[in-house]
């Protein structure tokens, strides 16, 4: 009987440890307006590195630290790539950004999923949608998203890490304007 009862409190004990954890990201997100970061990029082990801020829902810029002035920014319904030599203007919605920069759209999909904790430092919550395999990385200990991992429809593996997070300042107004053509 006794065996029986620790075993019951151990499962409760996980099931409540998870259902905080979630519940903690979920606050967390909720109050999440807006974050500035540094990035480092992987994308088929090509790495870049940067500084970003994003503003829900679905506007992003980053600066990369390239000698070619890249900078990528979304509006929330189209994306920029700009070198100092091309530009690119894609339909947010054709990327998997589309569903990463959507604040309520991630916590529908957390609220459904179960998290896998990755060594008590990041817990991780993977899921598919229009031809994207996504995962979204939280921080154990903050609740605060650092990091992302795609595969797209053309099978590129792209890895993203975000450090030094600051939430919710004054940005300014224009930040998320698109950059004009060279």
């Amino acid at each position: 009987m006794k065996k029986n009862f620790i075993i019951l409190f151990l499962i409760l004990s996980i099931s409540e440890t998870s259902a905080s954890i979630k519940e903690k990201i979920i606050k967390n997100l909720k109050s999440t307006n807006n974050f500035s970061f540094n990035f480092e990029q992987n994308i088929n082990d090509k790495i870049e590195k940067g500084k970003c801020t994003l503003s829900y829902p679905k506007k992003i810029f980053c600066k990369y630290d390239l000698s070619n002035q890249k900078i990528l920014v979304s509006n929330g319904k189209s994306i920029v790539i700009k070198t100092s030599s091309s530009y690119y203007l894609y339909p947010l919605k054709k990327t998997p950004l589309n569903l990463i920069l959507d604040k309520n759209y991630l916590l529908k999909k957390i609220n459904k999923l179960e998290e896998r904790i990755i060594d008590n430092k990041f817990i991780n919550y993977k899921f598919s949608e229009n031809d994207y395999e996504i995962n979204v990385f939280f921080d154990y200990d903050t609740y605060n998203l650092i990091g992302w991992q795609t595969v797209d429809i053309y099978q590129n593996l792209s890895i993203t890490f975000l450090s030094s997070i600051i939430k919710n300042q004054k940005l300014k107004n224009n930040l998320f304007n698109l950059p004009k053509r060279n």
